[in-house]
């Protein structure tokens, strides 16, 4: 699905790592949330309480649970799935845009 019909668009970005990943929080009428989002190059470490489907969209990073000991490698076009109440690292290669969705 490369857009989304009849949602709603908070303003306010989610900005983390002093501006190296930036998001804004897209919210459907059946009450789910998604954030699509940029991460510029670097390592980034990631806490969720609702599990995760993280979609890139484009660029290529890897990833790993934290306490893993291999990393994934993903590409634009792929998806990974994170559990609840867990944290990942990521190693972004590319810059990466990406759309996450919150599972409920």
């Amino acid at each position: 699905m490369s857009e989304f019909s009849n949602v709603t668009v908070v303003k306010k970005a989610n900005i983390y790592f002093d501006g190296k990943v930036v998001s804004h929080t897209v919210l459907f009428a059946d009450g789910s949330k998604k954030t699509l989002g940029v991460m510029q190059i670097g390592d980034y470490e990631f806490s969720t309480g609702l599990a995760e489907i993280m979609e890139i969209l484009s660029g290529e990073l890897e990833w790993q649970m934290k306490g893993g000991s291999d990393w994934k490698k993903i590409a634009g076009g792929e998806a990974f799935n994170v559990p609840g109440n867990s944290t990942f690292l990521m190693k972004v290669a590319t810059v990466s845009d990406y759309c996450c969705s919150f599972i409920q």
